[in-house]
């Protein structure tokens, strides 16, 4: 019962107005007696905003391009064949492809729209977000090659890990339907994918160009108002959880490090590149090498302004999934990561 009371909440926040988010996080604002940051808090909001806008129009325009010349078909097939080769495949594409949590969005709401396997999407989700060739060479830059290298493994770790767990869910009879049934962004996607007949010059046909700019405004939509709530969240942890608390959290390199990291780094924002040095600055004054790649893989997965919109397009049980696999990812990862440099320390490696 509270499941489907939550997706129904869900959905009908969906479809709300971009105004009416305003006046509702306006309204609860002044109830709940911080009318006074309401000015910041919309400053915030706007800022990031702008900030990632980019990543979020270059995701946008990819898909519905995608969808506009009828080609998911094909990138439907690149998902296809034996489960465990394809997740394979799909873990070291995304651990290689310059994709952000936000912009592969409406990307992987199109691949199960068109009915991909469940386990390759969730293995290129996993992996995606994390690392990318430039995220290599900066990571390399500021943390280290060996650094650089182990978050690149994590990555492709992650998904295979994660599509491994999703096939055997899949296989055994759970999340056969992963996807919700009215969202706003997989109704238009399913639409949209029926014709599989390939229209590279889409702009030349009012039809397919029809079919592009309702996909991009349908997807924009989603994006704006679930972003939005997400930064809103965001502006509360920034300004109740400093940054000194933290470092004086994880600032030991305790049994508990790792997963401290991981859950710290779950719920906050972490900008792949702007998160490099604050790390840098946590390693610097004490913070393990594992607690170090446990926070920066659970934060590149799971960060709010990425979790919420997942929220929107998957059923509870996949999304709860997503956090477990997330968290698990850098679990993992961390502590191998610190078990290898304390190797490496000892003169082992």
């Amino acid at each position: 019962m509270w499941v489907n009371l939550l997706e129904k909440g869900s959905l009908w926040f969906s479809g709300l107005s971009i105004r009416t988010v305003i006046l509702v996080i306006a309204g609860l604002g002044w109830l709940i007696g911080v009318h006074e940051q309401i000015p910041a808090i919309l400053v915030f909001v706007a800022h990031n905003l702008l900030v990632i806008a980019p990543m979020i129009v270059i995701g946008i325009c990819l898909t519905a391009g995608v969808n506009a010349t009828g080609s998911m078909a094909i990138i439907a097939a690149a998902f296809t064949g034996k489960e465990v080769k394809m997740l394979v495949v799909a873990s070291f594409v995304g651990a290689l492809t310059p994709v952000c949590g936000v912009s592969v969005l409406p990307l992987v709401a199109g691949l199960l729209a068109a009915r991909v396997p469940f386990a390759p999407v969730m293995a290129f989700w996993l992996s995606s977000p994390i690392t990318d060739p430039g995220m290599l060479a900066i990571t390399s830059g500021t943390l280290g090659l060996t650094f650089a290298v182990g978050k690149t493994l994590a990555a492709f770790f992650s998904g295979v890990l994660g599509g491994l767990i999703a096939l055997l869910l899949t296989r055994t009879g759970y999340l056969s339907d992963p996807v919700r049934e009215y969202s706003a962004l997989s109704r238009f996607t399913t639409n949209c994918c029926d014709n599989n007949e390939m229209r590279w010059l889409f702009w030349k046909e009012p039809e397919r160009l029809k079919i592009f700019f309702g996909s991009a405004l349908a997807s924009g939509k989603l994006m704006l108002i679930w972003l939005s709530v997400a930064f809103v969240a965001e502006y509360f942890l920034v300004t109740y959880l400093p940054g000194e608390w933290i470092e004086e959290l994880l600032g030991a390199d305790n049994q508990w490090a790792v997963p401290l990291a991981a859950l710290v780094g779950m719920p906050i924002y972490l900008d792949g590149y702007a998160a490099l040095p604050f790390v840098r600055g946590l390693i610097d004054s004490g913070m393990g090498q594992g607690a170090a790649m446990a926070f920066l893989i659970a934060g590149g997965i799971t960060s709010t302004w990425a979790a919420i919109p997942v929220y929107a397009l998957v059923r509870l049980p996949t999304f709860i999934l997503y956090l477990l696999l997330a968290f698990l990812s850098a679990l993992v990862s961390g502590w191998v990561f610190g078990w290898f440099q304390m190797v490496s320390a000892s003169g082992g490696v």
